[in-house]
């Protein structure tokens, strides 16, 4: 056998592994409890997208919430895991896929919740510490790891358009054709591939001429474009559309989401025990999601 049928083979075996390795992992255990209403009323205050939603449609996201921390372990590093940080790091996972229902992460079992940043070696002293999040590979593989700082951050601000848990989710959506490359095959259609492709070149570009509102570490790569903008997506979607109508749109095709049409504001003020239950129960708060 020449060189190139060998080349082939290996090409061919190490794409049957990715499936065989895929598959396997999309048996995800269904909840056997119910929803956790301390959960609900942690969606309720922390999670704007959420709140955005119909009253059947958060049953759907409580839902997905629950099954992906079944099925993903949640580990703290040098700090405890409280039901918030599941929470956001669970809604940081299931916001970009939220309109795909039957989309499973086939490619992470655990997450890693450090207290703060972290380097290189996954540290957390010295003064190269400047990572707040990241996807495993090689021993890592099928590891996330996220500052716990970062996350909270990343729901408490509405306006810098940044999320961190979101940013590292969306690498690993990219990942499931089998490359971080910025160009996510199994959700943009062929046809749609190059033009989103110049399109990040030509906002590259602006970056670096100093003419845009995107995040600077968009212009690292690709891969990390299209991480930046999306966060910008699920966190300012109406600035993006205005700013951005291109990206916006090429957005909404991707995730099949009207993120500019939700209203992603929190509530001026506390929810009074007698106000109607934001989650869409018609019962008043107090004997809803505010009953202790």
């Amino acid at each position: 056998m020449n060189n190139e049928g060998v080349f082939v083979l290996i090409t061919l075996f190490g794409i049957f592994l990715f499936l065989l390795r895929r598959n396997k992992k999309t048996k995800w255990k269904n909840p056997t409890s119910n929803f956790p209403d301390k959960w609900r009323r942690i969606l309720i205050k922390e999670v704007n997208f959420y709140i955005s939603l119909s009253a059947k449609k958060k049953k759907l996201f409580e839902f997905k919430i629950h099954e992906f921390t079944e099925n993903c372990i949640i580990t703290g590093v040098e700090t405890s895991v409280s039901d918030l940080d599941k929470v956001l790091i669970a809604s940081s996972a299931i916001i970009p896929i939220f309109n795909f229902p039957d989309w499973k992460y086939s490619n992470i079992s655990e997450v890693l919740l450090y207290p703060t940043s972290f380097n290189e070696k996954f540290e957390t002293n010295g003064s190269d510490r400047n990572i707040l999040g990241m996807v495993g590979t090689g021993y890592m593989e099928g590891k996330m790891i996220l500052s716990k700082q970062a996350l909270h951050h990343g729901f408490k601000n509405e306006t810098d358009k940044k999320n961190t848990a979101i940013h590292e989710f969306v690498h690993l959506i990219d990942k499931t054709d089998g490359t971080i490359d910025g160009i996510p095959s199994l959700l943009l259609e062929k046809q749609y591939t190059i033009p989103w492709i110049e399109l990040i070149h030509k906002k590259i570009d602006d970056i670096y001429n100093n003419s845009s509102d995107i995040n600077p570490y968009g212009a690292t790569n690709k891969a990390e474009f299209f991480a930046v903008i999306s966060e910008y997506f699920f966190e300012r979607p109406k600035l993006l559309k205005i700013n951005h109508p291109e990206i916006y749109k090429n957005l909404e095709l991707i995730f099949k989401q009207k993120m500019a049409d939700k209203n992603l504001l929190k509530t001026s003020h506390e929810i009074n025990r007698n106000d109607p239950c934001p989650c869409g129960s018609k019962l008043k708060y107090k004997k809803c999601c505010g009953k202790e």
